[in-house]
């Protein structure tokens, strides 16, 4: 159980928060010229802390998207990823909450050419962002348990902790170890998006034909952005992302040399999802299923029980992380963008 923050007299203060806001300091000073940062288009700052009415808070409320459960609870995840897919280039990278997605402390440019992959000195000037947001809220939690005074800044973060009605006692304990940054991808969406074309019908009628949602065709979105010969480090490949094993025992004859065509795959891709869903008995489960393993789901199902929503939330598992967790709002997300790009001013053109 999480320990709530218990304001108490600043005096004495230890010489660990007094450490925290010179660190703090010294940090917004010398990274003031590293980069431009724009705030995030929907958070708004005001200038006083606000605190939630009686009827802030409304249970979430469940929809479908297309064949498939959205739970209400799961919107700031999706939301998340939506921003990752369209508004988000790849030069921007948004530094936020690894568990509550609609939480982004800031989304800074990297000033220059950025290419697919980042420079090392790139990827140096986002951890020093990480870094420092780090120290920002290990030095507000610090102030809050002091009751120190709180800057316009402070005031800032505590208004987007409370979003959604949260409790800020609960959120901001240990939100400086929950600091992650996320790149937008906005450019290799629209790839995806023209690619996909190209297959989007065959690719339909393989699910329909096995007796599966057609929206599962979208699913190579989240896997591959649609590139035939993608590689992972995990040695997954092809658009589908198999791994020898999976091809093994899914893909047609069991043949892993068909992993890089894009329509055996697919066959391959229908048959693990059948099995999947099956063996799990609901879509978000199955799809999930595609990034930790039917066994690893199944293992979470009898750990805090079937309800996703629950399994996202508190199961713990060592290889549950944050891409497992996110793996079914990342699919909607992209169901969503991919059944109507006009809405989303994804044209094809820049």
């Amino acid at each position: 159980m999480t320990a709530p923050i218990d304001p108490v007299k600043m005096t004495p203060i230890n010489s660990k928060f007094w450490l925290l806001l010179a660190i703090a300091s010294l940090l917004s000073a010398c990274g003031g010229n590293e980069q431009v940062v724009k705030p995030d288009n929907n958070a708004g700052y005001p200038t006083q802390p606000q605190t939630p009415p009686q009827n802030f808070y409304r249970p979430p409320v469940s929809t479908y998207s297309g064949e498939f459960l959205k739970p209400g609870e799961l919107e700031p995840a999706v939301g998340f990823w939506r921003k990752t897919y369209v508004q988000w280039r790849r030069s921007e990278v948004a530094i936020h909450d690894d568990r509550y997605l609609d939480v982004v402390y800031e989304v800074m440019v990297i000033p220059g050419y950025v290419a697919e992959s980042l420079t090392s000195e790139q990827k140096d000037r986002v951890k020093q962002r990480r870094e420092f947001w780090k120290v920002q809220l290990a030095a507000l939690e610090s102030k809050l348990r002091y009751n120190a005074p709180l800057s316009g800044s402070d005031r800032e973060i505590i208004t987007k902790l409370q979003n959604n009605g949260r409790q800020l006692n609960s959120v901001l304990y240990g939100a400086s170890q929950r600091v992650r940054s996320q790149r937008g991808t906005r450019e290799r969406f629209m790839k995806g998006l023209e690619i996909s074309r190209r297959y989007e019908r065959q690719f339909r009628q393989i699910f329909r034909e096995k007796g599966l949602p057609e929206d599962l065709a979208l699913l190579p979105h989240v896997e591959s952005s649609f590139q035939p010969s993608a590689r992972s480090s995990a040695g997954a490949i092809g658009m589908w992302q198999f791994t020898k094993g999976a091809a093994k025992t899914f893909m047609p004859g069991g043949r892993v040399d068909l992993c890089l065509d894009p329509v055996a795959s697919t066959k391959g891709a229908a048959n693990y999802l059948s099995h999947a869903y099956r063996k799990l008995g609901d879509w978000p489960t199955a799809i999930t299923s595609y990034n930790h393993g039917i066994g690893g789901m199944r293992k979470a199902q009898n750990t805090v029980g079937r309800d996703f929503v629950r399994i996202v939330n508190a199961y713990n598992g060592p290889a549950f992380g944050f891409a497992s967790r996110n793996y079914y709002a990342q699919f909607l997300a992209a169901r969503e963008i991919a059944s109507n790009p006009m809405a989303y001013s994804l044209n094809g053109q820049e």
